[in-house]
């Protein structure tokens, strides 16, 4: 009950910055389309490839989003207060997964339906995509948590467009990671974002083949990883903040 009390907070808190939402959600929507206008002769671009990046590329705005939402309690002195409560680190990140649940599942129906409206063919593979996308989504959650934890509300949403940036480059969304050199290639392996792209992919596409041992793995390290340190992060800084 406590953690969907705080969902709940967080929610409301979500929906007084519309233009936040309107702006995650509307960027990749834009470019999902104009690609498909632009009609580029790669791949690449073809609806049943680019529709996946564009899903893990609105995820970057999660991150982003996450973590203002974040700082900005710190700064508001919320988590201070509610520092005095019974609830634990992990409660309180439960609580911010939560609210910003909603906010993953408009963006990937908008997505999937746009795409579907330019000549994506429709089967409940995208139902299942949509599903583990929301496991996926956990990643980028987490790292914006940490990512508020650690830096004011101006300095995060700065350092969460670096994520931006990489999940454009090293996701593959634009372009395969062979045609970046080995040294690029190699980095994009052990990077989160090319196996987050894959899976959705493979899932979207039936084509459970192409997710290999090792998109699974770099996945769920940089998961369970980047949940174990949001906790700690959080937990530390909440200490420190009422001090």
């Amino acid at each position: 009950m406590r953690i969907l009390n705080f969902a709940k907070r967080n929610f409301k808190e979500i929906i007084r910055d519309p233009l936040s939402i309107i702006f995650s959600v509307l960027l990749p929507l834009f470019l999902l389309f104009i690609f498909k206008q632009i009609n580029i002769p790669n791949e690449s671009y073809e609806l049943q490839n680019f529709t996946p990046g564009i899903v893990v590329f609105g995820f970057s705005f999660i991150t982003l989003f996450t973590a203002m939402l974040v700082s900005k309690d710190r700064t508001s002195s919320l988590l201070i207060r509610l520092g005095i409560s019974p609830m634990k680190p992990i409660e309180y990140i439960l609580g911010y997964m939560l609210s910003i649940i909603p906010l993953i599942l408009i963006q990937n129906l908008l997505f999937f339906i746009l795409a579907i409206v330019l000549g994506l063919s429709f089967s409940i593979n995208i139902i299942w995509a949509i599903l583990i996308s929301i496991v996926i989504a956990i990643l980028f959650i987490t790292i914006g948590i940490i990512l508020g934890s650690l830096f004011s509300e101006k300095a995060s949403s700065g350092i969460s467009s670096i994520v931006i940036q990489l999940v454009c480059f090293t996701s593959g969304m634009y372009f395969p990671r062979e045609l970046l050199g080995d040294v690029f290639s190699k980095i994009c392996e052990y990077l989160p974002f090319e196996s987050c792209v894959t899976i959705i992919k493979g899932i979207m596409n039936a084509n459970l083949e192409s997710i290999t041992i090792r998109n699974i793995v770099v996945f769920s390290i940089y998961t369970i990883l980047a949940l174990v340190i949001s906790i700690v992060v959080f937990k530390k800084k909440m200490i420190s903040d009422n001090k």
